[in-house]
């Protein structure tokens, strides 16, 4: 259940998994409360609980704090303080963050703390990364010359993210400069340039039979990508990037966001990449090739269908969804997902299959 009763939202959610194969019945349980300040900022609390933890023992709960505080138009504050308690891990079970964002139209600035503990594991939701520690800064440059009446606007723009872990080793960092030009068309061309550090701790198998050493790796990248702006019949990005790669070198290439209407009723967005991946480990190519069908029967209706061929893991998918809001704010879905292996004894082979049904009913009081 999902509501807003004034300054306050609020949100309910509680799920109960039965004992299937091996897994334990288990309780899924959320709350969020937030409550909006002045103009442009909230407070809020968050609590998750599982009666039994994805260990398949003990029980695992999560709180939280956070805030957004906004600052004249253009000067955002966020910041969190949340953390987990699992009956089968003890201390650095915390996480917080601080962010300063000030985006203005010429200038640009983003400050960024973040602090994951090694046994912060909220096992309602996932984690990305702990046992780190991240700081993060960027700085941009936007003028909008006069003189040069195609152009709308040029963007000068440079950032570092520095990742280490609690011990203090230096994990990840990333430094990244980009020019762009933005035209009156609202095309964008941009072409940018990262310089890459990434510690390995462990042997990582970045492809069948291609597997990177334990040990730290530094490489910079140039990559170059027009944008295409949606007024088009026909739109896009088409994305080229060259440069070494974890000991070797790689060249990619990528056509995204690409959409092609061909009534106005039925889109179509196909998507296809490419990487040429040349390692001492070894050589490899991988595509991924997709591409997104939407029908749309009337304003309240439409189907989606979200086709893809990964060659890395040889898996064809499909997720098909129905969306139907039958009345102001409450909707019915209808989802269907679906993996084959082509690889498998019987082309292609089911891997797995899914059918879900969602509704949901709004109540105005």
């Amino acid at each position: 259940m999902t509501g807003r009763v004034g300054r306050y939202t609020l949100g309910l959610l509680d799920i109960r998994a039965d004992e299937v194969a091996g897994s334990r019945a288990t309780n899924f349980s959320v709350i969020r409360l937030k409550r909006d300040l002045l103009r442009r900022s909230s407070v809020g609390l968050l609590f998750t609980g599982r009666s039994v933890g994805q260990s398949g023992a003990g029980t695992n709960e999560a709180y939280g704090v956070d805030g957004t505080f906004g600052f004249y138009d253009n000067l955002t504050i966020n910041t969190y303080w949340a953390r987990t308690s699992a009956e089968t891990l003890s201390g650095q079970d915390t996480s917080y963050r601080t962010q300063l964002d000030y985006a203005g139209d010429r200038y640009g600035v983003q400050l960024e703390r973040l602090v994951v503990g090694d046994n912060f594991n909220p096992d309602i939701g996932f984690v990305r990364r702990d046992d780190m520690r991240r700081s993060f800064g960027l700085f941009r440059f936007s003028p909008r010359p006069r003189s040069i009446k195609a152009v709308r606007k040029f963007s000068w723009s440079g950032s570092m993210a520095y990742v280490e872990n609690g011990a203090g080793r230096l994990e990840t960092r990333d430094a990244n400069g980009e020019f762009a030009i933005e035209f009156q068309s609202s095309d964008r061309l941009g072409v940018n340039y990262n310089d890459t550090y990434e510690f390995l701790p462990r042997p990582f198998q970045i492809a069948p039979g291609v597997t990177l050493p334990v040990g730290g790796y530094n490489f910079g990248t140039l990559s170059a990508a027009m944008n295409f702006g949606r007024h088009r019949k026909l739109f896009g990005n088409v994305t080229a990037e060259r440069g070494p790669f974890f000991g070797g070198h790689k060249t990619a290439l990528g056509v995204s966001r690409g959409r092609v209407n061909v009534s106005p009723q039925l889109s179509i967005e196909p998507a296809y990449s490419v990487n040429w991946v040349d390692l001492v480990e070894g050589s490899f190519t991988t595509h991924l090739v997709g591409s997104r069908v939407t029908y749309t029967m009337t304003p309240l209706m439409f189907t989606s269908a979200l086709l893809q061929y990964n060659s890395s893991s040889h898996a064809m998918t499909a997720n098909v969804r129905l969306r139907w809001e039958y009345r102001p704010g409450s909707e019915l879905f209808v989802v269907y997902n679906e993996e084959r292996d082509t690889l498998g004894r019987r082309f292609p082979d089911l891997a797995n299959r899914a059918l879900i049904v969602k509704f949901n009913r709004l109540f105005r009081f």
